[in-house]
């Protein structure tokens, strides 16, 4: 296997600081790294839907949800990990492009229910269909056995170093 920058990063350190046991800073960058990565090829795969990734989020959580695709806009935020303020901002742009509609929640006299429009249904079946390609592209190095290895590993870290916060996106 050949080496990648952050290799270099480490046999630094550790010229520099023997002492040091840098594994778990190989980690860290190399996914902050692949953050970086990742994200832009989101972003470039949404580019031909004229979406953008934040929308992408809050269609992606709708079209999760099932018939009738349709979530309160206060728990459409918390998926999404907003708060409401800059949710109702993202859903001014998604109904103005005509990708979700709001209506009176019957429950709740203040709240409000974002629904699916059928041109976001649309959209989003297709965005998930570009983000899918794209992230198998990313991932063409590894087999799938070692996506799923990989998978449960970063899971069980995303556990122990953060918690789950139950709002993730996609």
């Amino acid at each position: 296997m050949h080496n990648d920058p952050v290799d270099d990063i480490l046999e630094q350190w550790s010229e520099e600081r023997p002492e040091l046991d840098t594994a778990s800073l190989g980690v860290v960058i190399r996914v902050m790294s692949l953050y970086k990565d990742f994200y832009r090829q989101a972003t470039n795969a949404l580019e031909e839907l004229h979406l953008e990734l934040f929308e992408y989020d809050v269609l992606s959580a709708l079209r999760r949800q099932g018939r009738p695709y349709s979530l309160p806009a206060t728990r459409l935020a918390k998926q999404s990990d907003l708060s409401n303020g800059a949710m109702t901002n993202r859903v001014d742009k998604l109904e103005a492009k005509g990708l979700v509609r709001r209506r009176p929640d019957d429950n709740d006299r203040r709240g409000v229910i974002v629904t699916l429009t059928t041109k976001g249904k649309n959209i989003i079946d297709k965005a998930i269909q570009y983000r899918l390609d794209v992230a198998d592209g990313s991932l063409g190095g590894i087999t799938k056995k070692e996506r799923k290895e990989l998978a449960a590993l970063l899971r069980k870290v995303r556990l122990t170093a953060v918690g789950d916060r139950k709002s993730v996106r996609n």
